[in-house]
C-alpha cells in the first residue's frame, strides 16, 4: 500500500540546514576563540605601554632610586573603562617603592629580563590579567633589576569580546539564512523534472500505454526505464485479456446457444409429463445460464472498456433507443404496453457507447424480468446539469431498505427467481465511471416504481 513520506525537498532542505548548523556552530566557536585572543591582544598592548613608561620613570638621584610614575601611562590603562587597575614597583632589592605591597605575582622575576612577563592571576577575589617587566639599573650606588607589576581586571576585554562574538554571530546567521534561502531555491529548481515527470504522468491518457517519451536528467533515467518497463508489461497484460474475453465470448456463448437450441428442438408431445416438466426445468437452466454467462462477460467487457476505451461524446437518446430496440424481445407478451419518450433537444454526455448501451440493456431486462405487470416506459430526459434514462415499470419494486445494496455484484431482491445479482451492478458501475449514478424512485399515485441512470451532461463536468 503506497504511503506517501516526507518530501524529498523537505528531506535535501533539512540535510543541508543541517550541515550549515554544523558549519556555523565549528565556524562560531573559531570566530569565539579569535574574538577573545583579539581581546586580549589589544588590552595587552595597553598593559605593555603601561608597563614600560612606568619602568622609563624609574631614575636615580643622589644615589637613590627614585619613582616618578607618568600620568600618561594612568592614561592609557584608563581607555579600559570598566576595569580596575592594580600595581607595585619592586626595587632591585626586592622591596616594594610604591603601590600594592600584597601583589604579588607567581613567576620567577628573572624571567623579565628577555622581556615583560604577561599571565593570569586572582586577587582579592578577582581575576585579573597582570604584566611583570624589568629595568636594569647600572648606577654606581644602585645596580641590578627593578621590576614593574601591573595588574587589571578583565571585565574590558571581555565585553570587547561578546561584542564582536554578537556581531560574528549576526553575521554568521544571516549569511546561513542566505546560504540556506539559496539552497532552497536550488534544490527547488533542480527537482523541477521530478514534477515535469509526475505531471506528465498525470496527464497521460488512462488508454495510452505507450512508453514515456520525456528528456529528464540522468539520475531520472532508471526511473523512467522502469515505469517503461511496467507500462510495456502493463499492455501486454490488457491485450492478453483482451483476447481472453473475446475467446470465452466466443467459446462460451456459442455451446450455451446450440444447446439451448437443441433443448428446443426436443418433441415433447410424446413425453410424459414427469419429463415434460424435467425438460421445462433444463430450458429454465439454461436460459438462466445462458443470461448469467452473458452478463459475466459483459461485466468484463464493461471494465476493461473502461480502462482502455476513449470517452466520446454521446446522443443519449440515440444510445437509449438502441438499447430499447435490443432489450425488448420480439415474443415479449402482447398484454404489455411498452414505450419509448425522448425530448425534443439533444442530450449529449461523455462516454463509451457500448458500455453505455449495456447498462441501459441491463436495467430495461431487469425490469422486464422482475418488476412489469403490464406497462413498461423508458424516457430520456434532459436537466440542466444532467441527462436522465429513467425506466418505469407498474410492478411492486424494490424495498427502499435494499437500494444501497441491489447494486452491488451478486445481490439481489429477487432470489429464487433466476437472477444473477448483476445487471443494477453492471449499470451502476458504467454510471459512476461516467460521474454519473444510477439512483431509484418509489411508485407513487401517479408513477410506478423507476430506475434512474443518471449522466453529467458534456461540459458539465462529474457530479
Amino acid at each position: 500500500m503506497y504511503r506517501p513520506e516526507s518530501s524529498l525537498f523537505s528531506r535535501l532542505l533539512l540535510r543541508v540546514a543541517i550541515v550549515l548548523a554544523v558549519g556555523a556552530a565549528i565556524l562560531m566557536s573559531a570566530a569565539w576563540l579569535y574574538v577573545r585572543a583579539a581581546a586580549d591582544e589589544a588590552y595587552d598592548r595597553l598593559l605593555q605601554g603601561a608597563a614600560l613608561q612606568m619602568l622609563e620613570g624609574l631614575t636615580v638621584e643622589d644615589g637613590k632610586l627614585v619613582v616618578n610614575l607618568p600620568s600618561s601611562a594612568f592614561e592609557l590603562l584608563g581607555l579600559a573603562g570598566r576595569d580596575r587597575i592594580f600595581y607595585r614597583v619592586i626595587d632591585p632589592g626586592g622591596q616594594t617603592m610604591t603601590g600594592y605591597e600584597d601583589l604579588t605575582p607567581d613567576v620567577d622575576l628573572s624571567r623579565t629580563r628577555p622581556g615583560p612577563v604577561l599571565l593570569n592571576m586572582r586577587y582579592r577575589g578577582e581575576p585579573l590579567r597582570v604584566i611583570v617587566a624589568g629595568k636594569a639599573i647600572s648606577d654606581p650606588t644602585t645596580s641590578g633589576w627593578a621590576h614593574v607589576v601591573i595588574a587589571q581586571t578583565i571585565q574590558a576585554r571581555r565585553a570587547l569580546a561578546s561584542e564582536l562574538s554578537a556581531r560574528a554571530l549576526a553575521l554568521v546567521a544571516a549569511m546561513s539564512g542566505l546560504a540556506l534561502a539559496g539552497t532552497a531555491l536550488a534544490i527547488r529548481y533542480s527537482l523541477r523534472p521530478v514534477s515535469a515527470l509526475g505531471e506528465t504522468l498525470v496527464a497521460r491518457d488512462p488508454q495510452d500505454l505507450t512508453p514515456l517519451t520525456v528528456d529528464v536528467p540522468r539520475e531520472l533515467s532508471p526511473f523512467v526505464s522502469s515505469i517503461n518497463h511496467f507500462v510495456r508489461r502493463l499492455d501486454e497484460r490488457v491485450k492478453l485479456l483482451q483476447r481472453f474475453i473475446a475467446d470465452s465470448a466466443h467459446q462460451i456463448r456459442t455451446p450455451l446457444t446450440a444447446l439451448s437450441a437443441q433443448v428446443s428442438l426436443i418433441d415433447e408431445s410424446n413425453l410424459p409429463e414427469s419429463d415434460r416438466r424435467h425438460l421445462e426445468r433444463v430450458r429454465d437452466r439454461a436460459g438462466e445460464l445462458a443470461r448469467f454467462t452473458n452478463q459475466l462477460l459483459n461485466h468484463a467487457m464493461v471494465i476493461h472498456r473502461f480502462d482502455s476505451a476513449q470517452l466520446v461524446p454521446l446522443d443519449l437518446t440515440r444510445v437509449a433507443r438502441k438499447a430499447f430496440r435490443a432489450a425488448i424481445p420480439i415474443t415479449i407478451d402482447p398484454d404489455i404496453v411498452v414505450s419509448f419518450e425522448a425530448p425534443d433537444e439533444d442530450v449529449v454526455v461523455l462516454g463509451d457507447e457500448l458500455s453505455l448501451r449495456e447498462a441501459i440493456v441491463n436495467v430495461i431486462d431487469n425490469s422486464l424480468r422482475h418488476g412489469t405487470v403490464s406497462r413498461l416506459e423508458v424516457r430520456v430526459v434532459h436537466t440542466p446539469d444532467f441527462g436522465l434514462v429513467e425506466v418505469e415499470d407498474d410492478g411492486p419494486g424494490i424495498p427502499e431498505a435494499d437500494w444501497g445494496q441491489v447494486t452491488q455484484r451478486f445481490v439481489t431482491s429477487k432470489s429464487g427467481e433466476g437472477s444473477a445479482g448483476l445487471g443494477f451492478a453492471i449499470s451502476s458501475e458504467v454510471a459512476a465511471a461516467l460521474g454519473g449514478e444510477l439512483t431509484f424512485r418509489s411508485r407513487n399515485e401517479e408513477h410506478g416504481f423507476t430506475v434512474v441512470l443518471k449522466l453529467p451532461l458534456r461540459g458539465q463536468g462529474k457530479s
